[in-house]
């Protein structure tokens, strides 16, 4: 193998990897536009399940397996060999296995169906992107909010039980609390104890804090955003992916012109035997035959 192929192997994406920077970015937009249908895909037939004599539930079913077949597709063009890898092969069991098979009479697959469909959301766990920061945003959130409402829930029921029979039980207090921290506020139970309203004043702040966290986490992922920021980084990223072929390809031709030099050694070498011991053969140059003057 010469330097120009070592660098073009060295060049060349590895499986799992988009094709070049072009399929990079086309594979970025489109993860960004397929979000949505992949996840109503992966959800709705949940809800709906499809069956015969039921048009919206098989059409439910059929869009939905399209979706994922889609999917698969885009990936195997713009991901080298994405089929060898774990991930594809995970797509191409979903799709082989979900197909519309409830479409032939008489095909059920009962519960084994359902978890087939439970591993489209495994799926959408595990390749998007988007869907795992989301769950990552709300799953501190949510733990930010639980435990905000069991100790808000827990401060009023000892502060208002003895003297407000509205707090007669915990879950009172739990029902209290949480309708006060999604700011809803029914006024069905209201403290009268200075201790705790202080409970009520600190769980409405947190909850519209938490309330604006949530908010905004959805607006991310829905788009609704200004997208200048993850726009910039994309092509940032694209930018660096270019610079790094580009430096691979300045390295391969420095390689072809140190083999070249290294050619040019060996015929000064060769010529400067030559100098030094005339009688010897120039090179590039046959050895004179016996009949030569």
């Amino acid at each position: 193998m010469n330097a120009t192929e070592g660098a073009a192997a060295e060049a060349a994406p590895r499986r799992g990897q988009p094709r070049d920077a072009a399929a990079a970015a086309t594979l970025a937009k489109y993860d960004r536009r397929a979000r949505i249908p992949i996840i109503l895909s992966a959800v709705l037939p949940l809800i709906i399940v499809p069956a015969q004599g039921n048009w919206v539930a098989v059409l439910v079913g059929v869009v939905s397996w399209l979706v994922f077949a889609v999917d698969l597709v885009v990936h195997q063009r713009l991901i080298v060999n994405y089929l060898r890898t774990h991930l594809g092969r995970f797509d191409l069991a979903i799709v082989v296995l979900t197909a519309p098979w409830f479409l032939i009479g008489g095909a059920h697959g009962g519960s084994f169906v359902v978890v087939l469909r439970l591993a489209r959301l495994s799926r959408l766990l595990i390749a998007t992107k988007g869907v795992r920061r989301l769950f990552a945003r709300l799953g501190r959130v949510s733990i930010v909010a639980l435990a905000v409402l069991f100790v808000g829930a827990a401060m009023a029921y000892y502060a208002e039980h003895p003297v407000n029979p509205e707090f007669a039980t915990f879950g009172d207090a739990v029902w209290w609390a949480t309708v006060t921290l999604t700011t809803v506020g029914y006024g069905d139970i209201v403290p009268v104890t200075r201790a705790g309203r202080v409970d009520a004043a600190a769980i409405m702040f947190m909850g519209v804090a938490l309330l604006g966290l949530l908010a905004g986490s959805l607006a991310s992922f829905f788009g609704l955003q200004n997208q200048n920021g993850d726009t910039r980084q994309q092509d940032g990223d694209t930018r660096q992916q270019a610079s790094d072929q580009a430096v691979l390809a300045e390295l391969a031709r420095l390689r072809e012109q140190v083999a070249e030099l290294s050619g040019l050694r060996d015929q000064l070498t060769a010529l400067t035997r030559h100098l030094a011991a005339p009688d010897q053969p120039a090179p590039d140059q046959p050895a004179p035959g016996p009949g030569d003057e």
